[in-house]
């Protein structure tokens, strides 16, 4: 019989990847992964999602084709580390960035920007996607409200129509785990201060939606 498994109690396995680590604030974890579409030709686009854990916020839909420049070696590289550097100024820098195994997180250039910048990859076990559920949760729902319901003529209209999406999700649409608010009701990005514990309104209950998860 194997001699029984001692329980580990730090956040970080040698290799880098997380095992207990929880969003405990605004700006603490956020992660972001990618989702495939196409539009009515049958071409192919790429969505990254970047969102708070914490707050349930999506930060960014970045949608393209390549998601990078074709003079880039690793476009999917240049693309992750575009998309949070502009994130990064508008937001701040977060705590940790979680994310799978991807070529697109691992690269070597994504790895030391991130770090470079006082953040630290919080790289999930690979073949465990639930340990990254935040994202994966988002990204169901954007794919049962949004890309399922659609037919997309063009990537244009893609963007206009998945930044619709976004803004909705993030400020009208209610969310059982946050009490049945939005994770950034519009009241709150206007410059109202923030109430302490999970972000919601302080007034009035958010309107009623027919989305609830």
């Amino acid at each position: 019989m194997p001699a029984r498994q001692p329980k580990r109690g730090r956040l970080w396995l040698n290799d880098g990847s997380c095992v207990r680590l929880r969003p405990e604030k605004p700006n603490h974890v956020w992660a972001y992964d990618f989702v495939e579409d196409r539009t009515r030709d049958g071409r192919k686009f790429r969505m990254l999602n970047v969102i708070d854990e914490f707050t349930r916020e999506c930060l960014c839909i970045r949608v393209g084709r390549k998601l990078g420049s074709a003079d880039v070696p690793d476009a999917r590289a240049s693309s992750g580390i575009d998309v949070l550097s502009d994130l990064f100024i508008a937001r701040g820098t977060p705590g940790f960035i979680r994310s799978d195994n991807g070529p697109e997180f691992v690269a070597v250039a994504v790895q030391g920007w991130i770090t470079g910048i006082g953040a630290k990859t919080a790289y999930i076990e690979p073949g465990s996607p639930w340990e990254n559920g935040y994202v994966e949760s988002f990204n169901g729902k954007l794919r049962d409200e949004l890309l399922n319901m659609e037919v997309f003529n063009t990537l244009a209209e893609a963007k206009v129509l998945i930044e619709q999406w976004r803004a909705h999700f993030n400020t009208i649409r209610p969310h059982s785990s946050l009490g049945y608010r939005p994770p950034a009701p519009e009241v709150l990005l206007s410059g109202m201060p923030m109430p302490q514990g999970r972000p919601g309104p302080t007034g009035s209950p958010p309107t009623p939606a027919t989305m609830l998860h």
